[in-house]
């Protein structure tokens, strides 16, 4: 039984027509003969999407309890055992009430995907987790219900359901998607032309690039390299000079000029050390592109126009920007260049950018590093020296200037032996020493045109310029080959360092280090295995490219680390001195997976310590605390039922009093532990709306005695966006702990004054004060300040309160009052306008 396949309608905003989108797509399948059922759809009593269920299959909901109200969930075992061919599900970021399977509607997919459903689904975009904090940045709403963004990746198919903000806006204000007595609240909050706007452009670029992924997946399955260019990718061509600045500024004004136009620059480091880059320089660079919003990347290739052009479509990039050469006139002489070369191989399919610089002319800061790795040019003109240069200083030698004498002839046919080994290596050398002995032999030295030497002195001199010019040509070539492994060893330590540079700074996850791992040997695919023992098998910690194997045997190059961790590269089989860079690659990857797993545990051990301190504290406040009101209940229960004593009626009335002041102390208690609980765990979500203080306060007010408190609440004060209940409860805890510390007989002042865009509640005592380094710790969970009697709660109640008001969004502060006590601040957003209500808008809809 294979996996499901999933589809996604994904929307801007609600009322889009996503869920329109699905039934339609479901009615679709019915009529072409396809086994379809409605799992769970929310109408919203939006009437056409209703009168979309009508001749749909629905399954039965599941109802559960929660809190004293009756909810409906998607059944997810009706709908297994029903098993359809393809089951609707409506908003897959949706939270489960508790007591369902999963906490989450996606999860719930995952399982009828699994069992080989086909499911199609909806999501809006800001209920996208990564996006979280760019949805509450335009919108001033934190999406409580999100689902991770791998979730959605992984659909099968994802197909977004636009429409503009004026049309949406119509169709709310016909009433197609909120009552009409909503409509106005949401116009002017959430479903402002700005932010639908800013809403459908993210939609938009987060579908353009899930496109980009599957287009990339496309080409790479079917081994296209020729250019797509479906959108603007414009790759910078960097050298380490100071005139790569001005590149990648010219670069990031070109992909202004389209819509989701991106950078990417690349430094390609020549093994054989083409340019001497400042890596100081390249760090400004790689700093400046990634602030203008592109990527940077790092490759080594042996031939630098060939590599970046191979770059270039394998990214699939559409212009390549690279600036005018900073050669000498005179240098053109070793060849056209790499803007030349690029330009004139690039084909049509890639535009070539050349900028003029300030460099332009101004030679190289160092000279161009000789390598043993030559090129077929360099190979040509050495062979070209070496034979054709002896036959042709012969020829002008005997036509010319006859009369040099032996000792010139052989300087000058030595200046050729040298001349070939700079250019061609040793092996042109040798020859050209060879050939321009045989030549010495035959037309310089007496008798001439014969192979013959007559005078012995003669036969001394050709045979020293012969060793001569091998001594000479042997030490130019070992010259340049460690010129060659100069330059190659500090290519590799190029790469090191901002290999080591990146990870000790925290830059790089493990999929961006195996990501550089595959741009800098060209490779198709690279993969870190690992597995727990040598009999076990194979499995992949993380992989980048297409296609990664599953096992060390399959890969094309395997790097092992340790016994039971290896690299996997597939591709092309490297060299040996490439090794010991991969091996750094591969420690490197070992050390960063440990890393991840480390603070993963670490933040899991935080957890459990949390935990085990909150329980102890716990179990500290239950051992004495509530047994204290417990042990008043019990007795005054015991002394009840006595039929030793003979209680009065006053008597009978004073022990129900304290029985009735024991429980409420209990629920006080409880009723704190639980709130603590709920913020611990962060299901505590607030429903924001305009709410009066002189609504809420006094209400909170009614825990303490009479007379231990004075309200001053304006009536001119403006709205707060708060959570009512939260609030209340919040307000209450405070005065009640002021009340508790404040002196008999007088009484705590509440007052309330309206600041700029915020209204500041201020709760007043005159008791004992809390000194200044003892002041954030009055808010932690189970602490108690001073001499507070046991028995007088467990040190929760500013704790509730500090997080109940930074839930809504407020502050808490605690400050000294004028002549001695403790005050209270309570920082709360005013109302700029009126709020929609929270049923229809989409943030979320839990409250207490």
């Amino acid at each position: 039984m294979g996996r499901g396949k999933l589809r996604i309608y994904l929307g801007a905003a609600p009322g889009v027509g996503k869920t329109y989108a699905m039934l339609s797509e479901g009615h679709r399948r019915v009529e072409r003969g396809t086994d379809v059922v409605v799992a769970f759809v929310e109408h919203h009593d939006r009437p056409r999407t209703e009168v979309m269920l009508h001749g749909l299959e629905q399954m039965p909901r599941r109802t559960l309890q929660y809190r004293g109200a009756t909810f409906t969930e998607m059944d997810v075992d009706t709908v297994l055992a029903r098993k359809p061919a393809v089951a609707l599900v409506d908003e897959l970021a949706h939270t489960n009430v508790p007591g369902s399977r999963h906490g989450k509607r996606w999860q719930d997919v995952e399982e009828l995907l699994a069992a080989g459903i086909d499911v199609i689904s909806t999501v809006n975009i800001q209920h996208l987790e990564s996006l979280g904090d760019v949805v509450e940045a335009i919108t001033g709403i934190r999406q409580q219900e999100t689902v991770p963004d791998e979730v959605v990746r992984r659909a099968d198919q994802i197909e977004l359901v636009d429409m503009s903000p004026q049309a949406l806006r119509r169709r709310m204000a016909h009433g197609n998607v909120y009552k009409p007595e909503k409509v106005d609240a949401a116009l002017s909050n959430y479903f402002r032309p700005g932010n639908l706007t800013a809403l459908r452009e993210l939609a938009l670029l987060w579908t353009a690039d899930r496109v980009d992924e599957y287009l990339q997946q496309y080409r790479g399955e079917h081994n296209i390299r020729s250019t797509w260019q479906a959108r603007e990718r414009i790759v910078v061509g960097l050298t380490g000079g100071p005139e790569g600045r001005t590149l990648i500024r010219r670069a990031a004004r070109l992909a202004e000029k389209g819509a989701g136009g991106e950078v990417l620059a690349v430094y390609i480091a020549r093994s054989d050390g083409l340019t001497a880059a400042s890596p100081k320089e390249l760090a400004v660079q790689r700093t400046l592109v990634e602030d203008l919003g592109g990527t940077f990347h790092h490759v080594i290739g042996d031939d630098i126009p060939s590599a970046l052009l191979e770059f270039a479509r394998g990214v699939n990039a559409t212009q390549i920007v690279l600036g005018s050469s900073r050669r000498k006139p005179w240098q053109y002489v070793f060849g056209p260049g790499v803007g030349q070369t690029v330009a004139r191989e690039s084909g049509p399919d890639l535009d070539v950018h050349i900028v003029t610089h300030e460099e332009v002319a101004k030679g190289r800061g160092l000279p161009v590093a000789r390598g043993a790795r030559l090129g077929r040019s360099r190979m040509i003109w050495g062979w070209l020296v070496g034979l054709a240069g002896p036959a042709l200083l012969t020829l002008l030698l005997t036509h010319v200037a006859a009369d040099l004498g032996l000792a010139n002839d052989m300087l000058l046919f030595l200046g050729l032996t040298v001349a070939s080994a700079l250019l061609g290596g040793l092996l042109p050398a040798l020859t050209s020493a060879a050939f321009g002995s045989l030549l010495l032999n035959y037309f310089f030295t007496p008798p001439l045109h014969l192979w013959t030497i007559a005078d012995p002195r003669n036969i001394v001199a050709i045979a020293v310029f012969f060793a001569v010019a091998v001594s000479v040509a042997s030490v130019v070539d070992l010259a340049a080959r460690r010129t060659q492994q100069a330059a190659r060893l500090r290519a590799e330590s190029e790469v090191l360092s901002y290999l080591a540079g990146g990870v000790l700074r925290g830059e790089s996850s493990l999929e961006a280090l195996l990501e550089r791992v595959r741009e800098t040997f060209s490779m198709e695919s690279v993969a870190l295995l690992e597995r727990a023992s040598d009999v076990e098998p194979w499995s992949c910690a993380a992989s980048v490219g297409q296609r990664p194997v599953g096992r060390p045997e399959e890969a094309d190059v395997d790097m092992p680390v340790g016994e039971h961790l290896a690299l996997t590269l597939n591709g092309r089989v490297l060299p040996a001195e490439d090794r010991r860079v991969l091996g750094a690659f591969a420690a490197q990857a070992a050390v960063v997976l440990d890393r991840q797993r480390l603070v993963g545990e670490a933040e899991v051990a935080r957890k459990l310590a949390e935990g085990n301190k909150i329980r102890t504290s716990l179990l500290a406040a239950v051992s004495h605390d509530l047994r204290t009101p417990l042990a008043g209940i019990k007795a005054s229960v015991t002394s009840l039922r006595s039929d030793d004593v003979e209680w009065s009626e006053q008597d009978q009335a004073e022990l129900l009093a304290g029985i009735e002041e024991g429980a409420d102390r209990l629920d006080a208690l409880v009723g704190n532990l639980l709130d603590m609980s709920r913020l611990r765990t962060g299901t505590v979500t607030p429903v924001i709306r305009a709410v009066d203080l002189d609504e809420v306060v006094p209400m909170a007010l009614g825990g303490v005695p009479d007379g231990s408190a004075e309200l001053d609440i304006p009536e001119s004060l403006p709205m707060v966006e708060v959570d009512k209940g939260l609030l209340e409860r919040a307000v209450a805890n405070i005065v009640e702990n002021a009340v508790k510390y404040s002196p008999a007989g007088v009484p705590v002042a509440v007052s309330a004054s309206a600041l700029g865009d915020r209204v500041e509640l201020r709760v007043v005592d005159r008791g004992p004060g809390v000194p200044d380094e003892s002041k954030d710790g009055i808010f932690e969970p189970f602490q108690r300040f001073g001499d507070a009697p046991r028995g007088s709660g467990v040190g929760l109640g500013l704790a509730v309160a500090r997080g109940f008001v930074d839930a809504m969004g407020g502050s808490i502060t605690a400050e000294d009052t004028p002549g001695g006590g403790l005050t209270m601040t309570l920082t709360l957003r005013a109302v700029a306008g009126p709020l929609p209500e929270p049923a229809t808008g989409p943030a979320a809809r839990v409250a207490l």
